[in-house]
């Protein structure tokens, strides 16, 4: 299968085993309307309120979707700051007897209240009026990574680095990895144990970082062969001002107006932040309802439906560096039977063999692009100045750093930084 011609650009860079990486994101804004404008002050939303305020439901058709799916029989390791397994809309959702010892210190204790509104994004029930999940019969396999909010030295070493976290998760029954952080530089580390999940046959999502504003850098591990990078859009479909961009943008989801735990705490959802986060646990939740249907399906498989049957307006061969293939539209596999697994061992992105194997199912319809559930937006028309609604730059109090020890060395060659362009679509 034919995938869009594009490359890549690494940030090649040797690193040490502990560096300083920063997290792609903080979750998203909460909206009462759609279309509204996205300035909206810093306030704590009631429990009871928080599912009014998740619009992208509607536009997915979730009460439709769930008729057919509702991620039963999936696991999703999420790969962040902790899940906390006491929320109401998380009891029961969280596995936290299946993370391997050795990466299991802390998993259930979140220190910010990031991973735990990505795991409810995933797969909360909603109970007791909490955030319901695009995925709510998935289960969730917890993974904490440090994070710079860690007061106590010890607490930091005892916590696992992102490199033993994927590796970690790989070994379990998950079958999709969900990475809601990032970092500017390449880690030998963590790009191996990306190749080692791949091989496992895992799907890994990341965020593709908040910082378009700003410097708009590469973000790893987004950028990762074998990952998919997911950017956040707006309620009109448009990318959002802070949602990083390039040839590493591979799918897009909602990443504006959508609640979060406020803190730690874990006593209020606010609607002050955003983030490519949010998109990505979206993304892993739409994954998650195709692969519960289609339960003898490949990573590669459930990956190339969600590329054919993503919302765009322009061509599939010439992807977006702001939207990539689109916007994730589950249902259209889900109702309308819409999407080609093709090739169970070639990976729909790189268009290159992998080495797992699986079903060969290659008799699904062929897909149509067209008749969008979601809003969409052309390349063209959405540079990242003119991207929907007032999202600042997340380089603020709402965006988390994993703290991994000394700070990461540049290698420099003729006065400037080693790069090298890697092929990411082929």
């Amino acid at each position: 299968m034919k995938s869009g011609i594009g490359r890549r650009a690494r940030r090649n860079v040797r690193v040490p085993r502990r560096l300083t990486a920063r997290w792609a994101v903080a979750a998203t804004a909460a909206a009462a309307v759609a279309g509204t404008s996205c300035a909206l002050a810093p306030a704590a939303s009631a429990a009871g309120n928080v599912q009014a305020q998740q619009w992208y439901l509607d536009a997915m058709d979730a009460n439709a979707v769930w008729k057919v799916s509702t991620g039963k029989g999936v696991k999703v390791a999420l790969i962040d700051s902790g899940t906390s397994d006491s929320t109401p809309s998380l009891k029961g959702q969280v596995l936290s007897d299946e993370v391997p010892q050795k990466v299991a210190y802390g998993a259930t204790k979140d220190y910010v209240g990031h991973g735990t509104t990505m795991a409810e994004l995933i797969a909360g029930t909603g109970a007791g009026g909490g955030l319901k999940g695009l995925a709510p019969g998935a289960k969730i396999i917890p993974f904490r990574v440090q994070v710079s909010k860690m007061k106590d030295a010890a607490e930091q070493k005892k916590t696992a680095v992102p490199a033993d976290a994927i590796r970690a998760a790989a070994d379990t029954d998950a079958k999709i990895i969900n990475m809601s952080f990032g970092q500017d530089l390449v880690d030998p580390d963590t790009e191996a144990a990306v190749k080692y999940a791949q091989s496992k046959g895992k799907l890994l999502f990341a965020a593709v970082g908040n910082d378009a504003e700003k410097k708009n850098e590469i973000g790893y591990p987004a950028a990762y062969d074998n990952v998919v990078g997911v950017a956040a859009s707006d309620e009109t479909g448009k990318v959002a001002k802070f949602s990083e961009h390039g040839s590493f943008v591979d799918l897009a989801a909602p990443g504006l107006h959508i609640p979060e735990w406020c803190d730690a705490s874990l006593g209020s959802y606010c609607n002050d932040a955003k983030g490519t986060s949010s998109a990505s646990a979206l993304a892993s939740a739409s994954a998650a309802l195709i692969w519960s249907a289609h339960p003898d399906w490949t990573n590669n498989q459930v990956l190339r439906v969600l590329t054919e049957t993503a919302g765009r307006s322009w061509p599939k061969e010439r992807p977006s560096k702001y939207l990539g293939y689109g916007l994730v539209r589950p249902a259209r596999n889900l109702l309308h039977n819409e999407g080609r697994p093709g090739t169970a061992d070639i990976d729909p992105i790189t268009n290159e063999q992998t080495t797992t194997a699986g079903s060969g199912a290659d008799a699904a319809p062929s897909t149509s692009a067209s008749g969008s559930s979601q809003p969409t937006q052309n390349a063209s028309d959405v540079p990242a100045e003119a991207a929907g609604s007032e999202a600042k730059s997340s380089s603020d109090s709402n965006t988390l750093w994993i703290v991994l020890g000394a700070i990461a060395a540049v290698i420099v060659i003729g006065g400037g930084g080693f790069a090298v362009m890697r092929a990411r679509r082929n």
